[in-house]
């Protein structure tokens, strides 16, 4: 295709300065397209893409803070499923005639209720074995079938070639023919059954865009009035489907301007297609940046990876890249947590100087690293952190108190859990005040108050497992909780855990006795309103709650979604449907599958004052960058396995390698070509210093002989009796 003179195709490393060049050009682009004339509802705005939605708003507020202060309706900024999603909400009306749709509003799903329900449409098959691969948990199935989708659609490949790409590409691994066709069958069972349901997923919802959506005269003339340039940063990131709307754009001559680091593509493997999308840079005028003076990477990038690649090479490095080496992990966490903390005391570095990164960070790793810092008087901060709803007492005390209301639910039940229940919602504030005993008109002009000490349980867990051992009556259909009274030495729980004691029991009958009975919205709002009003409770557990509250109302309103379509769920009472659906919730959070993010806690502050714990994955991504870096577990293969961060299958539907076959050489060259790049990408976001941590065995006493042994073995030995100076 010809190139086009209005399109930029940048690259550079991380630091370089590419962003900067981006928004220089939109600020161009912006004042020779403000025209006095038009009207600004007739004028066509810029259309910027940042692969995150962190990192768009960061460019949203880089724009807003520009000299030339860029007016906002300047310019419309997405990220490219956010952007799919929006403009497949919006033209729905187009996509229902040619796959003859319902005329019902399109509701997307979360990831995990679209495994739950990919699960119950595909029971019979996982019952049968035919949706089964060896050695392969039927949950893992699932998510891999629905993986392919998501893979296909972001390669804008139609999902109906999924078993040929398979057949063709995946010959080495366990699996058949016969199993390729029945996950492309299933496939297709989900792709009709979401759609008639007007229930979209990120892959159905990509695939109906580029495949229905895009190509309509109607929608391309409608897009190229509403956008007249394109401006998208860190394209590397991007699936490939995105290339069909770039094309879209120079096809028309319109400016486009895009940016791509070399030492980038960390979502490959998850989606992204980084030498699909280079294809476009032929179509634009190219302009190479220098490489980066502000981290290590300029000076010490191309010899740490000419290291890595030849093992027998010994370079000479400075105390610049040192390692902490230790027999025990043990022993590393406790060396590599003191060699921070005397640091930060004597004032060597500050703590938001400071990250520690590492492949992956168990809970116990993180929990010692934690633990050591805070002792010390140090604040971390575990960016994008995500643990499972379940894990929040607050949640576990809920879901058991809704167990109890709602009739049917009591295998759901046992004492432990009521004793937790009781513990949890008996928490009242110390120090804070009820908003309850102020008179109204005191209320109208007076702000919040919130207590100064963290709330404290009023029933304290002996005295909850006393009430649960006499007071709590299971029964699989009505499990309730008994008066006070019915223990016989009740006077000796004290008045206050008797009264909090008789506030619960009072809260639950008040709510049994409603007809009908309130809906689970209901209840968990009413719920954290009486009984999580007060206190200053953790920003943590508020996002364990918000969680919680999302969950519940997705979860819902999925529910009424299909209760319009599917007549199985409408057998019974509607207290019935309510009951089994409540009982389905419960088990679904109860896997661990649904978690909070702490990443929105940007608000809360921490992150600015505290030593960062990430991994590679997530510190790369978010574009981080420290004057030191610590990384965790140098010695580990997991470095170069990659195995958390690729969906099965993802290498054949890269563009450049459909219908070839994946061997195992190809996924080695792969994996090395991905650390070097990950390698140099993390010297370029360490300014100052890099300490490789190292223990010889691992937990199981394993010796531990990774890729970065070679550098490892070359890097001076950190001298921590001299306070890392």
């Amino acid at each position: 295709m010809p190139s086009s003179e209005a399109a930029v195709w940048i690259i550079g490393r991380t630091g370089s300065g590419k962003t900067a060049c981006l928004v220089e050009q939109l600020c161009q682009w912006a004042e020779v397209a403000r025209s006095p004339v038009k009207e600004p509802s007739l004028q066509p705005m810029g259309l910027v893409f940042a692969s995150l939605n962190e990192t768009r708003l960061a460019l949203v507020e880089r724009l807003a803070a520009m000299p030339t202060q860029m007016p906002t309706d300047l310019f419309a900024s997405a990220t490219p499923l956010g952007f799919f999603q929006a403009e497949v909400t919006q033209f729905w009306p187009k996509l229902m005639q040619p796959l003859n749709l319902k005329s019902q509003f399109p509701l997307r799903l979360h990831p995990e209720t679209e495994q739950m329900l990919a699960t119950q449409l595909w029971q019979a098959r996982l019952e049968s074995g035919q949706l089964r691969q060896a050695g392969v948990r039927d949950a893992e199935m699932v998510s891999r079938t629905l993986d392919l989708l998501q893979l296909a659609a972001f390669s804008a490949i139609p999902h109906e070639q999924i078993p040929e790409l398979l057949q063709q590409g995946w010959v080495e691994q366990d699996g058949s023919s016969t199993l390729w066709n029945e996950m492309g069958e299933a496939l297709e069972q989900w792709w009709r059954w979401c759609l008639d349901r007007g229930i979209l997923t990120y892959g159905i919802l990509t695939e109906l865009y580029w495949r229905y959506l895009l190509p309509q005269p109607a929608y391309q003339q409608h897009l190229s009035q509403r956008y007249g340039a394109v401006f998208a940063d860190d394209v590397d990131e991007y699936p490939g489907v995105m290339r069909s709307l770039f094309e879209f754009f120079l096809d028309r001559g319109l400016p486009g301007v895009f940016t791509f680091n070399p030492s980038g593509s960390v979502r490959l493997g998850l989606g992204a297609d980084p030498t699909y999308l280079s294809g476009l840079a032929a179509r634009c005028r190219v302009e190479m940046l220098p490489l980066p003076t502000t981290g290590m990477g300029a000076t010490w990038g191309q010899l740490v990876v000419d290291c890595i690649r030849e093992p027998l090479l010994l370079p000479q490095f400075s105390d610049a890249i040192q390692v902490i080496q230790t027999v025990s992990k043990a022993q590393l966490l406790r060396q590599t947590a003191e060699a921070i903390a005397t640091a930060i005391q004597v004032g060597e570095v500050q703590p938001e100087e400071v990250a520690i990164v590492s492949p992956g960070f168990d809970a116990i790793t993180r929990y010692t690293l934690q633990e050591i810092l805070t002792s010390r008087g140090i604040a971390t901060f575990a960016l994008n952190s995500q643990y499972p709803l379940i894990s929040s007492p607050l949640v576990r005390g809920l879901l058991t108190l809704s167990a109890i209301v709602y009739p049917g639910l009591g295998r759901l039940v046992d004492r432990e859990a009521v004793a937790e229940m009781l513990v949890v919602l008996s928490q009242r504030s110390g120090d804070g005040f009820s908003a309850s005993l102020l008179p109204p008109e005191w209320l109208d002009d007076a702000p919040p108050q919130r207590s100064k000490l963290p709330p404290k349980p009023r029933i304290d867990p002996v005295r909850a497992g006393l009430l649960a051992d006499h007071c709590f009556t299971p029964d699989p259909h009505t499990p309730h909780l008994l008066p006070v009274q019915q223990f016989s030495r009740w006077d000796r729980l004290g008045y206050q855990a008797a009264q909090s004691y008789e506030e619960i029991l009072q809260w639950i009958h008040t709510q049994q006795s409603l007809r009908p009975l309130p809906t689970p919205v209901e209840l968990f709002e009413r719920a954290i309103q009486n009984f999580f009003a007060e206190g200053d409770y953790s920003y943590d557990q508020f996002t364990s709650l918000r969680g919680l509250m999302q969950t519940i109302r997705h979860y819902w309103e999925v529910e009424a979604r299909l209760r319009k379509s599917d007549q199985t769920r409408l057998n019974g009472t509607t207290e019935q449907r309510d009951v089994a659906a409540v009982g389905s919730l419960i088990q679904l959070l109860r896997d661990g599958t649904i978690t909070a993010n702490l990443q929105a806690a940007q608000s809360d502050g921490r992150e600015g004052q505290a030593v960062m714990l990430s991994t590679l994955y997530q510190y790369r991504m978010h574009q981080c960058a420290h004057r030191w870096q610590f990384w965790l577990d140098a010695g580990s293969p997991l470095w170069l396995m990659r195995s958390g961060v690729t969906l099965f299958a993802a290498p054949l539907f890269w563009r450049n390698r459909t219908n070839r076959v994946w061997t195992a050489a190809d996924r080695m060259a792969e994996n090395q070509a991905y650390l070097e790049r990950e390698v140099m990408d993390l010297l370029d976001r360490a300014q100052e210093r890099v300490y490789l941590c190292h223990c010889d065995l691992t937990v199981n006493g394993q010796e531990q002989e990774g890729a970065l042994m070679p550098l490892i073995n070359a890097a001076l030995p950190a001298n921590l009796d001299l306070n890392l100076a």
